[in-house]
């Protein structure tokens, strides 16, 4: 058998797909190596990368700060448990908590954006005494099973839903639903939401919708969680999206862009969750990890040194004005953005791979999704705009002489 380091690109992928459990419609691209906004393949090819591995590379792909942290780390010690304390995990929990919304108190750190969900529901439990979820159509909240029972979407849920934990689903943006759910529904502990739903085609609703979901929340005395995984650590503009609504969540959970690719998730609690929770309530082997800590720590230090965050606000400005003519329906905050278009957008994506460009699409078969890095340049962004545009207006040529 030929030696992997020696393998042509259909023999990497021949071998992946014989040994990996097909979880993944994957691209037909090998990526050997990324620096900044860019993937290149194992032939050499350069792809500019607006999709971010899931959202994940907030500041584009060994950022300096951040491998620079992690090898410094590694020097010293790679991992150990939370049984000790460690001068990395300190610093970094400080620096979220600065960043974070005031009215977070402290933290709980885990592996992933999942692990973060799944920890919330189970604290929201255990603060209120109560069992139901409220979780919203459209949502996606992970796949382990506690978050897949607030996960909307029938084609996850199949061949599981005997077991999940109680959980009522109503219309994502009605407040009248929802005031309806949490009047009929006995021992609600949480409402959780993805306050852009992002795997549904980044869907959103005003900032008037979530302030009414907090009253509501109060009045029920039910614990509000929101699942910024996607929309939180600066992505969108501001390092909470609450910020933009004016209203504060009693938990946030954080993943993906947290640690710049390094697995790291995170639950933020206010304090009337905090004091409910004992020694022994919860726990992780990896969450905290000193290599965790270091990534995300440097994250942090980038976000704030480097005014990453209004970056986000610049990008996504200059995507819109740059696309919008060519159609459709554009959505998003910072670098979230999804474009509905009047067609399926599979042939789209496959025209901007072919034009060394990776973006996403989403559960809509309509529906874009772009997740720039936050350091993007201006280049970076009208090359993705020219591909755009060579790809798009054929097909706008097309549909006006049919």
């Amino acid at each position: 058998m030929t030696s992997p380091a020696a393998m042509t690109r259909d023999e990497l992928m021949q071998l992946e797909d014989r040994l990996q459990l097909r979880t993944y419609n994957k691209l037909p691209i090998v990526v050997e190596r990324a620096e900044g906004s860019w993937l290149w393949d194992v032939d050499g090819r350069r792809y500019l990368d607006f999709y971010g591995g899931h959202c994940v590379a907030l500041l584009g792909h060994a950022h300096p700060r951040v491998v620079r942290a992690v090898t410094e780390q590694s020097r010293s010690i790679l991992f150990y448990s939370n049984l000790v304390y460690s001068p990395v995990r300190a610093r970094a929990a400080k620096k979220l908590m600065d960043l974070a919304p005031c009215e977070m108190k402290q933290v709980f750190f885990c592996s992933t954006g999942t692990e973060a969900n799944e920890t919330a529901l189970k604290l929201a439990r255990k603060a209120t005494g109560r069992a139901r979820v409220v979780a919203m159509d459209g949502d996606f909240h992970g796949r382990t099973m506690g978050s897949l029972a607030a996960t909307s979407h029938q084609k996850y849920r199949d061949g599981y839903e005997k077991v999940f934990p109680e959980t009522v689903f109503v219309p994502f943006g009605d407040e009248a639903a929802l005031r309806e759910a949490l009047r009929h529904e006995a021992g609600v502990a949480a409402v959780i939401v993805e306050p852009i739903q992002s795997m549904a085609g980044v869907t959103t609703a005003p900032a008037s919708y979530f302030q009414a979901m907090r009253r509501l929340c109060d009045e029920a005395g039910t614990m509000l969680v929101f699942d910024e995984v996607q929309t939180g650590v600066g992505r969108t503009g501001t390092f909470s999206i609450s910020d933009r609504y004016g209203m504060r969540p009693d938990m946030i959970t954080l993943a993906k862009s947290l640690g710049s690719g390094v697995p790291v998730g995170a639950v933020l609690v206010n304090q009337k969750i905090a004091d409910t929770v004992g020694y022994g309530d919860q726990g992780t082997t990896f969450g905290g990890g000193m290599m965790a800590m270091a990534a995300m720590e440097a994250t942090l230090d980038a976000l704030r040194e480097d005014g990453l965050m209004e970056r986000a606000t610049e990008i996504h400005d200059r995507i819109f004005d740059g696309i919008r003519k060519y159609g459709g329906t554009l959505r998003g905050e910072g670098c979230l953005i999804g474009l509905e278009a009047s067609r399926p957008v599979a042939p789209i994506l496959k025209g901007l791979r072919d034009e060394g460009v990776i973006a996403g699409g989403s559960l809509d078969p309509n529906v874009m999704r772009l997740m720039p890095p936050l350091t993007a340049t201006d280049e970076e962004v009208d090359f993705f705009i020219d591909a755009f545009a060579r790809v798009v207006e054929p097909m706008l040529a097309a549909d006006h002489e049919d």
